[in-house]
């Protein structure tokens, strides 16, 4: 890997092959490497880049180890990111905290934490709007060639412990056939029948929250959750996929006092590397969990885990000084971004958004997606204001109209050569003839903000307006060509 630096290089190990660099670009699948790059990046909502302040703390993290790390070395970094952690969003010291090697690896959490409350029924929310490979690990199976063990695997094939045989699935959509988000009183009532129907048949029922999609929705409300854990008591857990990390401290803490499993990750909006996760675990999960599944020994080390989770013993008592690299950086750029003052933070937001639609959405044909049902524009008042990061913008005007979902695939990728990368399509508007149509997402991350902070309003303006200008010239002359 010519032109990575030791830190860099060993930020593309510890974990699945999307990480993996291309010979010929040097970057990953997803345009991406961990390192300081020369695009202009609004693509937080897929993976970034990591900024140049992250990218020195981490080279001093890795000379301060003399470059190598031990099990014991290991378990004492994790207890100190533990510690940054619960500082960073004000968590309770009995939360427990479980670091992955990924998003999709938090599944894998969530299933642990539940094993030994029967067979376990995981309701799955908006598959298409978490991540593809969500759906394999939520299954208790290997979404993958390999895990951050190094060991091969068979994407699909059951998890020792989990598999077929323990595990049920069903998704839930947040959109309807047309594209349209649906309301939370009717994923809801979707959610009640089939935790209903599950606990009947004597199933333990896990049930996902979405709390920040790829498209930016939070479903469902609060409200509806507590009918839900009201109704069903014992016979439902919840888990809230927060893992674009457009969550604030008081949300999360909502969601725990709640008693539920909080997933974030540290590579979207909090601007770190792909890939890292973490799951806080509210302490009841741990009191009354049955040791670990033997097949999490080909997924996680043991300092992964906290200190007495039952079976934690069985898991490998390694290091992943790939992970913990990357760990670091997003640590960094967290604990950055919580020092600002809301005041500060909402401001520099409001600007971003401001210019997306002065430079983007207002002079070409790009609209942008809704983050909420029909209908409901003040649900998304309520949402913190970290969801105005992200603009998912419908293209299907471009082109002489009627773009495609494949398009904009296209697009996002030809735009590379403009020196620009969004977030990726995703599935949300549908074309007259039924396909899916273009898309693409504009996603500000924790670092952009920092970067920010200070100037004032003409500044802060002119910004964003350059960097939007450049996205929009970049998007009307691949749509062009």
């Amino acid at each position: 890997m010519d032109g990575l630096s030791e830190a860099s290089r060993l930020m593309t190990t510890g974990g699945d092959e999307r990480l993996t660099l291309r010979a010929e670009t040097g970057l990953n699948k997803y345009h991406s490497a961990p390192r300081p790059g020369d695009v202009l990046a609004y693509a937080s909502s897929t993976a970034n880049d990591v900024s140049a302040a992250a990218q020195a703390h981490v080279e001093g993290v890795l000379a301060g180890l003399g470059g190598t790390l031990d099990a014991a070395g290991y378990e004492a970094r994790l207890e100190g990111l533990r510690g940054r952690l619960r500082r960073a969003y004000a968590l309770p010291d009995d939360v427990d905290i479980v670091f992955a090697p990924s998003g999709t690896d938090l599944e894998y959490v969530a299933l642990a934490a539940v094993a030994g409350r029967g067979r376990t029924h995981n309701i799955l929310l908006g598959a298409d709007e978490v991540g593809s490979g969500c759906i394999h690990s939520a299954f208790g199976r290997y979404f993958a060639a390999g895990t951050a063990l190094g060991l091969a695997t068979e994407a699909g094939a059951p998890v020792p412990g989990f598999g077929d045989t323990k595990v049920e699935m069903i998704d839930v959509p947040v959109r309807d056939p047309a594209g349209r988000v649906r309301p939370s009183a009717e994923i809801a009532a979707r959610m009640d029948e089939a935790i209903a129907g599950a606990a009947a048949a004597g199933r333990h029922v896990l049930v996902h929250v979405v709390h920040g999609s790829k498209t930016g929705l939070i479903l469902p409300s609060l409200g509806d959750i507590d009918a839900l854990a009201a109704r069903h008591g014992e016979a439902a857990s919840f888990v809230v996929d927060a893992c674009q990390a457009r969550v604030t401290s008081p949300a999360i803490a909502d969601y725990l006092g709640r008693g539920a499993i909080v997933f974030v990750t540290g590579s979207k909006f909090m601007g770190g590397p792909p890939f890292s996760g973490f799951a806080f675990v509210p302490a009841d999960f741990r009191a009354r969990a049955e040791p670990l599944a033997e097949g999490l020994a080909t997924i996680f080390r043991r300092a992964e885990w906290p200190a007495g989770w039952p079976g934690a013993e069985r898991l490998e008592d390694g290091a992943n000084l790939g992970l913990l690299l990357r760990l670091e950086a997003s640590l960094f750029e967290l604990e950055r971004f919580q020092r600002l003052g809301l005041d500060e933070v909402t401001r520099i937001i409001l600007a971003f958004h401001q210019a997306v639609r002065d430079e983007v959405v207002d002079p070409t044909p790009a609209r942008r997606v809704a983050p909420y049902p029909p209908g409901e524009q003040e649900t998304a008042e309520t949402h913190p204001i970290e969801m105005r990061t992200l603009s998912t913008l419908d293209l299907t005007g471009f082109a002489g109209g009627g773009a495609s979902f494949d398009d904009s695939t296209r697009w996002h990728e030809a735009m590379l050569a403009h020196g620009v990368r969004l977030g990726q399509p995703v599935k949300c508007v549908k074309l007259a003839d039924g396909r899916w149509g273009a898309t693409l997402r504009i996603g500000l991350s924790m670092p952009q903000v920092v970067e920010r902070a200070g100037l004032d309003e003409a500044a802060l303006a002119r910004s964003f307006e350059k960097d939007m200008a450049r996205v929009r010239r970049a998007l009307e002359a691949v749509a062009a060509g």
